[in-house]
């Protein structure tokens, strides 16, 4: 893929970070101004179809995850020309580059995050999700809050392994021992990874070193950690957690529970001491989770010919009326296409903030009543770029009725062509992008389907005809029944 500015409906600000995959872009939403962290497939991924099939499993992941603590997803599209995945952008440092530019946290910061951090990786647990991949530089601390970012390697039943060209995906160091070496992941995995995650906070290493890849997975595997600098009596929990066998780890529900009251030292209990409950929840544990309903193959795209000619025809008829009521009626025509503009762009204004009140605090029940009481200044608001694009317009208006005087053109081809230059100039000009989204969407959305368009056509076309018809009756008529003095200027 070439760099582009934009991609779907957002526009690329800057490059947040990379991966083996694909390229992470701070983005804005060209209509709301929503900021979205918006990853990117890479070129040789973008024809790859199984690049595109993980692409749509992490949406699927993060489609079932509402957390606070995850950055949940804001829109995809996989299988589009370009594959691409927006999520909740989170201002912040990862938690690696907070503790390489900051120093390791304090004893108290250790264990809400900690907290916090299990507590989010209890609700994907809870929908099926296990994120494979819980590391420093896939957690963005918001102020205090870690955030869990990146579900690329989110466990899918039929996929265990996820490879690329045989190798293993996964980070040494932070991979639990039991993805190492083939086996399928559990809800004890992510624990693994989270007590790494926790050591190398508390102390600014990872717990089984650096280095090279095999020894690390190797130091894993034999349960060789150093958490020397982990304050007591979190460090007995997190050595128990890097247990390298799973069935050994605390439950996330333990380490939950425990770290309400991180003060007492942490007993593990082996199976044979558990009660029948406790054992299931152990054994639950260390259970694949339940498969996710498979990733449907991509159907070959529909004809969309059709479609496409039912827009096209939607657009002439939209385009027929706006030009033939400036033809028909020249003096209230201009006012009419140019006080729809403007009520578009208000209507844009309020779309934005609805999506941003809803993006910040959810569905309320006072959304309506608020949109209606700040009408008035979102109409205040779109009146400076309306008046900058109606005095464009104007000039494009002048230029084209001088060319029909130059021609000879008849008066209404003459006001014909005005009214053409003027609807160019609106969709063209400062702030295009307000006029022309929502319009443009709505002839998309209603040309989708036969019966929506035949309805919307059918509007459209009694819209123009009427003008028109009156233009072919009775010629353009001016308001007061009396020709201005620029035509009897021109001998028109």
């Amino acid at each position: 893929m070439n760099q582009r500015d934009t991609v779907g409906d957002y526009d690329l600000l800057s490059l947040l970070g990379q991966g083996g995959m694909g390229r992470v872009h701070l983005a804005s939403h060209r209509t709301s101004g929503e900021r979205v962290a918006l990853k990117v497939l890479r070129t040789q991924f973008v024809g790859d179809e199984e690049g595109r099939h993980r692409l749509a499993r992490e949406v699927s992941s993060l489609q079932r995850v509402r957390s606070r603590w995850v950055a949940g997803v804001v829109g995809a599209d996989p299988w589009g020309e370009v594959p691409w995945l927006a999520t909740r952008y989170v201002p912040g440092p990862t938690l690696h580059d907070k503790i390489v530019n900051d120093g390791v946290l304090s004893r108290e910061e250790v264990e809400q995050l900690a907290s916090d951090l299990a507590e989010g990786i209890a609700d994907c647990h809870a929908v099926g999700v296990l994120h494979r991949d819980i590391k420093p530089a896939n957690i963005i601390v918001e102020g205090r809050t870690p955030i869990l970012i990146d579900f690329g390697l989110a466990r899918v039943a039929d996929d265990p392994k996820i490879t690329v060209t045989g190798l293993l995906i996964g980070t040494p160091g932070y991979l639990p021992p039991e993805i190492a070496v083939g086996d399928p992941a559990t809800p004890a995995s992510d624990v693994h990874s989270w007590a790494s995650v926790v050591a190398y906070a508390a102390t600014g290493r990872p717990p089984f070193g650096e280095g090279n890849a095999m020894k690390l997975m190797d130091r894993a595997r034999r349960g060789e950690h150093d958490l020397e600098g982990v304050p007591q009596p979190l460090r007995g929990l997190l050595a128990q957690a890097l247990s390298p066998d799973p069935a050994d780890r605390p439950t996330l529900d333990e380490v939950r529970e425990w770290l309400r009251t991180p003060r007492r030292p942490f007993v593990h209990r082996p199976v044979e001491q558990l009660s029948l409950s406790d054992r299931a929840e152990r054994e639950k544990a260390t259970t694949p989770a339940a498969p996710f309903p498979p990733v449907a193959k991509v159907a070959p795209p529909p004809n969309k010919s059709l479609e496409k000619l039912r827009r096209g025809a939607l657009w002439l008829g939209l385009l027929a009326f706006a030009v033939g009521v400036i033809a028909a009626f020249p003096s209230i025509g201009f006012w009419t296409v140019l006080g729809a503009a403007w009520l578009i762009r208000a209507g844009t204004l309020a779309a934005g903030d609805l999506r941003r009140w809803r993006w910040y605090r959810g569905r309320k029940w006072h959304d309506a009543p608020r949109l209606l009481i700040g009408a008035p200044w979102r109409l205040v608001r779109s009146l400076p770029k309306t008046f900058v694009v109606g005095v464009w317009g104007f000039g494009f208006v002048v230029a084209a009725v001088l060319i029909g005087f130059a021609l000879q053109l008849s008066l209404e081809v003459a006001l014909g062509l005005a009214g053409l230059a003027f609807v160019v100039a609106l969709w063209t000009g400062s702030g295009r992008d307000r006029l022309r989204d929502p319009v443009t969407r709505a002839v998309h959305r209603i040309s989708v389907r036969w019966v929506p368009w035949i309805l919307g056509f059918a509007v459209v076309l009694t819209l123009a005809l009427f003008p028109i018809q009156n233009l072919s009756e009775e010629g353009s008529q001016f308001s007061g029944g009396d020709e201005p003095w620029w035509v009897e200027l021109l001998g028109w």
